[in-house]
Parts: structure tokens; C-alpha cells; sequence
């Protein structure tokens, strides 16, 4: 087969343990999980879960061990990082009930939501997609994957972040409002899931401003830890 141009290369994550890597899909994001962090965008109570979705190239791949690099984007005077579970699928379905969305869980990262949130502000005032406050170049910084079952208790890790050396947001996964076995069953029923798909959970509450020279560090109980400096 010939294209026109040469295509992009498959955006792909480790994995720890293996020598083959995880090929990105799609990238799901889910919006307001955790009761305090709704609280601090000026909602409250379990309301329905909802989605938005950030390109796989969004993702800036960093190994363990490593730091990884994003740039300041365009268009924004408030970029906002948001710590996150990832719950990388390895086997698709639809209508997946949440008792069994274990299966269907190859395994799970730590990732970042960064978020233009002046844009993102100014298109909820308006009443339009979010798409401009979420979805742009490097907007999706992600960990190494750790296999399900090498991951330990992941439903109760901690999950936290610092920048430059000095907490911001700190909970813990049981904290989430929809669980991840929920998320997986309320995705499913709008799109059929597939291998390859990621799946950022939802951030805790502490979610604030970065300009560039910061050093954000965050982790998830059991997984290894995401470094990122914005340049």
C-alpha cells in the first residue's frame, strides 16, 4: 500500500517487564471524578459521568527514570496540570459491565491532563466544546504501563503531584466519584472500546497554574513515577 505522505509513526507507551511497547488508540478523558476537585470548579454531588477526548499524539511518552520535556503552548496565560490514573485497555467490547471491566484492563500508567484553562473557562461561557482548553500538542504526559497484575492494590494507591519539590495535589483512588470499573461500563455504552485505548480517570482536587522552568513529578501507589519539566 502507498499514501500520499508518509504516515505518522504509532504513538506507543513501555511497558515495564516487556520488551514490546503499548500502541496508543484513542485517548479518553474523564471530567470532574473526584468530589473535591468538582468542588474547586465550583460543582458538587455524583453527577453523570462525562468525556472529552485528547488525540493519541497529545501523549508525550517518558520512560521511567527519565524527564520528560513539554512546551509552554500557544494562546494561554494559564496552563494547568491534573494528575491522573491511567487505565490502558488491552481487550475492546462494548456495553462492558463494570463487574467485569477488570478483564478488560491490560494495565495502568500515570498520566497528566494539562489543561489551557483560560480557554477552556472562555469556551464553557460560551456554551462550546472544550476542545481548544484540552485537546492540544503535548497535553497528555505519560508514565510507563504496569501490567494489572503487577500494579498491587490500585483502587486504594495514593495518587499525588508536586511541582518543583512542593506538593499540590495529593488523595487517593478509592476517592474517585465513578470508579473505574464504572467509567469502563458508561464508556462502553457510548463507544466500543478497543485495544490500545487510554483511559485518564479523572484529577484530584489542587489543580493550579505552571509556567515554564517548573519540574512536575507525580505518582500513583505501585507504578512508577511521571517527571515532566514545562520548557
Amino acid at each position: 500500500m502507498s499514501y500520499v505522505f508518509n504516515p505518522a509513526p504509532q504513538v506507543s507507551v513501555p511497558v515495564v517487564g516487556r520488551a514490546e511497547r503499548f500502541p496508543v488508540r484513542r485517548i479518553y478523558c474523564v471530567g470532574r471524578n473526584y468530589v473535591e476537585h468538582a468542588k474547586e470548579m465550583g460543582f458538587t454531588g455524583r453527577e453523570a459521568p462525562f468525556f472529552f477526548f485528547k488525540p493519541a499524539d497529545a501523549c508525550v511518552v517518558v520512560p521511567a527514570g527519565e524527564t520528560g520535556t513539554i512546551r509552554y503552548p500557544s494562546l494561554t496565560r494559564d496552563l494547568h496540570h491534573e494528575i491522573e490514573l491511567v487505565a490502558c485497555i488491552g481487550t475492546g467490547g462494548k456495553n462492558i459491565k463494570a463487574a467485569d471491566a477488570r478483564k478488560h484492563i491490560f494495565g495502568y500508567a500515570v498520566g497528566l491532563d494539562m489543561t489551557r484553562r483560560d480557554l477552556q473557562g472562555e469556551q464553557k461561557k460560551l456554551g462550546r466544546p472544550w476542545e481548544i482548553g484540552k485537546s492540544f500538542e503535548e497535553s497528555a504526559p505519560i508514565g510507563p504501563v504496569v501490567p494489572a497484575a503487577q500494579a498491587g492494590d490500585i483502587e486504594n494507591a495514593e495518587i499525588w503531584l508536586q511541582v518543583n519539590g512542593k506538593d499540590r495535589q495529593r488523595s487517593t483512588v478509592s476517592k474517585l466519584i465513578w470508579n473505574i470499573g464504572e467509567i469502563i461500563e458508561h464508556l462502553s455504552t457510548a463507544w466500543e472500546l478497543a485495544p490500545g485505548d487510554l483511559i485518564f480517570t479523572g484529577t484530584p482536587e489542587g489543580v493550579a497554574a505552571v509556567v515554564a522552568g517548573d519540574t512536575l513529578v507525580g505518582g500513583v501507589s505501585g507504578l512508577p513515577e511521571l517527571r515532566v519539566r514545562v520548557a
